[in-house]
This record gives C-alpha cells, structure tokens and sequence, in this order.
C-alpha cells in the first residue's frame, strides 16, 4: 500500500517536473523570439495606447525615436546609413529623394491587406509614394493664435509676416525652409513651389523684415509649457491637428487656414530597407489601417484619416470640425509641395540660411 502511494507521488512530482520545464522553456522561447520595432516619428503623433494593443496581440513591441524636424530626420537617417529604424514617418516630398539612396523597402500590397480602406487621392498626390509607402494623415499648415492676445481677426498669412506693434517678438516660426518660404510665397500671391528669383527675392525680403518679432523659429510645444499656453508667443505657424491639441491646454487658441491657402501635407509610414524586421513592420503597418485602430488615432492626433474605412467610423462632428478637415474651396486654393530641382533647393537653402542662421 505504502510502495503504490510512493508511486503516486513520484509519478505526479515527474509531472510537475515536465510542466515546470515546459513552461520554463515556453517562456525562453517567447523571450528570444519577442520581436521589437524602432519606429522613428514626431513626438506627440501616436497614441500609446495603440502601442500597447499591439504588442499584446503580437507580442511586437514599438520603441518610438523622435526627430525635431524633416530635416533632423533625414540627418538621422544619414548618420546610421538608414540603419537602426524598421519604420519611419516620411514627408511626401522626402520619399523619392530617400528611396533613390536604396533607404525605403518597396510596400507590396498583398503584404498589407488593409491598404484597400485607403483613399487612392492620397496615396498617388506625391511622385513614388505609392511605391515606396503607406498615408498616414493628412492635413494643412495655418496659423494658431491667441484671441485674447491678438486684438483684430486673423485671416491671411501677413497677419504673421507683418505682425502688428503688438506682436512684435511674440511670433514663431517654423524651422523648415519649404515651409517658412512656402509661406511667405503664398502671402504674396505666387506658388509655394515657386523657382522665380524675383518671386524668391520677394519672400526673403518679406521674411527679412519679419525677423525682428520672431522669438523663435523652432516649432512650439504642444503640452501645458508651450509658449503659446503661457503666452510668450501670440500667434505662430501650425499644422491643423496640433492646434486642436494645443487648444487643450487653453480655450483661448484658435487656429485658421489663410484666405490665400496654405500647404496640404500628407505623411506617410515607410520600411527601411535596412531593417531586420520587415515582417513584424508590415504587421505593424496593417495592423494601424484596421479602421477602428485608425479611427481611434485619428482621433487622438485630430488629423484626417487617408483611411475611407475608418472615417465611415468617426463622427459627424469630428469630421465636420473645419480646422481638421478644410472644406473644398480651401483645398482648391492650397497646394503640396512638389519636388524641387537642385537649383531651386540650393536657392531656399540659401535663404534659410541667412534667415535662421
């Protein structure tokens, strides 16, 4: 009787012992082939939440490194020879230049499935995008103010490029050559993808004059510190989405999109070519064009979706709200920005240069 309860006991103890080692070993396994995404973005444009979400579906987790600027991405991206990221948030007018240096992986659809829920508008509005990436948002670049700090509407971009007395060192600026002299070319009437010296010469001279009551041509933050909630900056440049989100932090922000126009910005989701997880990067890819993931983002950045699945999702008040989604008539007067010949990129460079510098 004894020697059979002996038995029992060492029977059941050898199968604790198996399970103890399967579980030990299924947890080693799960730990070495854990996957992890280095997603290189702006601050500020990704809910965490999503983050999370995925990584519990996929056990994938997205490590975020954030770039000040186009500029300062690309700068990133020359250090590491387009090493060290597996996704990368690019400009539309960015993508041709970086998939000529062999950075970008080419998106083959059957890859990503939930690329038909996107708008074919945005994925073709700049030249290789369709290729080479993925929309993200989209949007336009305005002016956000202060109304009980500016004493008059704001309706064109001269109300920040000639600022009134009152004004003067509280205005900022937006540290990006396209972007600065876009501005100033709309102002005054021409392209923003203007090549014309006169016309060039127009908008250094305007900016120039301008100078004197910038207090910064760095773009301001969109937390509680920013220089727009604390008041020692009145009125600056901004893209739609963060002027709602700024407005969070002060009721009193308003933002609007001048009566010339102003630029329509689409950003987009590459694969670097030099990443060592491609998959687990289409994954990711795919799995934020789920329209409710994609609804649910959009409207934790409040920028346009590109997603025609997921704003079927929104509401009607998100997606009448005219600061995230420019009527018609506005869009006819804006216009993207198109890739530039070296001549004409040397000429701003210039510009920006004795501008900023």
């Amino acid at each position: 009787m004894l020697s059979q309860k002996l038995v029992k006991i060492m029977s059941s103890s050898k199968t604790l012992l198996i399970t103890l080692s399967l579980l030990v070993t299924a947890v080693l396994t799960q730990a070495a082939e854990q996957k992890e995404l280095i997603f290189l973005n702006w601050s500020d444009y990704m809910d965490p939440e999503i983050l999370e979400e995925f990584e519990q579906r996929t056990g994938i987790t997205v490590k975020q490194t954030y770039f000040e600027s186009d500029a300062h991405r690309d700068e990133l991206l020359i250090e590491t020879g387009g090493r060290g990221f597996d996704v990368a948030l690019i400009d539309g007018t960015s993508i041709r230049i970086l998939a000529k240096r062999g950075w970008l992986e080419p998106i083959d659809e059957t890859d990503i499935p939930n690329l038909k829920h996107i708008n074919p508008r945005w994925r073709a509005i700049h030249e290789e995008a369709e290729v080479y990436s993925v929309p993200y948002f989209w949007g336009t670049l305005g002016i956000a103010y202060r109304q009980d700090l500016v004493p008059f509407p704001v309706s064109s971009w001269m109300d920040l490029l000639r600022p009134a007395e009152v004004l003067q060192g509280r205005v900022a600026m937006i540290g990006s050559s396209r972007a600065l002299i876009g501005v100033a070319l709309k102002a005054l009437g021409y392209s923003l993808n203007s090549t014309d010296a006169q016309e060039l010469k127009e908008a250094e001279a305007l900016l120039q004059a301008q100078a004197p009551a910038v207090k910064t041509y760095k773009y301001v933050s969109l937390d509680e510190n920013s220089a727009l909630v604390n008041g020692q900056v009145a009125m600056s440049m901004m893209y739609n989405g963060d002027a709602m989100m700024v407005q969070e932090q002060h009721d009193k922000i308003a933002f609007v999109l001048p009566d010339e126009g102003g630029s329509i910005w689409v950003d987009y989701l590459s694969i670097l070519s030099a990443s060592t997880e491609k998959a687990a990067a289409k994954q990711f890819i795919d799995f934020l064009n789920e329209p409710e993931v994609a609804a649910r983002l959009a409207q934790f950045v409040y920028y346009a979706t590109p997603n025609l699945a997921a704003e079927a999702l929104l509401s009607t008040e998100f997606k009448s709200d005219p600061v995230i989604y420019a009527s018609e008539e506005a869009l006819k007067k804006s216009e993207t920005y198109h890739r530039l010949p070296a001549r004409g990129q040397k000429s701003r460079a210039a510009i920006f240069s004795r501008l900023v510098n």
